[in-house]
């Protein structure tokens, strides 16, 4: 009798032998394309952003209700993706480039993620 072994996709994340960002802060011309939209309509640069990342869509959206001096939702998404991508950093320099460079750092995010692209392997069922 033969058994079917199914396996679940994986996801297999690329290694990167940096422990840097990809690109600075104010590196937008890096993708221009990107930079002008954030620049034309930011809220929905920083909700397509978040949802790329694995946020809720509308994430973003709470910060522009909600957020008071310090924008928490950039900030905790910013020190989540260094974590993720084992970005050095300090939660110090995060609090103020998202204080002070709020659609430059969700540009930055946007850059890393398409830099760290994750590729994901489809495993086929086998027969055994």
């Amino acid at each position: 009798m033969s058994k079917l072994v199914i396996s679940q996709p994986q996801p297999v994340m690329e290694s990167r032998e940096s422990q840097e960002w990809t690109s600075e802060v104010c590196d937008c011309f890096k993708d221009l394309p990107q930079c002008c939209f954030a620049f034309w309509c930011f809220p929905c640069f920083a909700c397509i952003t978040s949802k790329k990342f694995g946020e809720p869509l509308c994430l973003p959206l709470l910060e522009f209700c909600f957020g008071g001096l310090i924008p928490p939702i950039t900030l905790a998404t910013r020190v989540s993706m260094r974590h993720r991508f084992g970005i050095k950093g300090t939660i110090c320099r995060d609090c103020v480039y998202s204080t002070f460079c709020t659609p430059c750092v969700w540009c930055q995010m946007a850059r890393e993620m398409k830099s760290r692209e994750i590729t994901v392997v489809m495993i086929n069922a086998k027969n055994t």
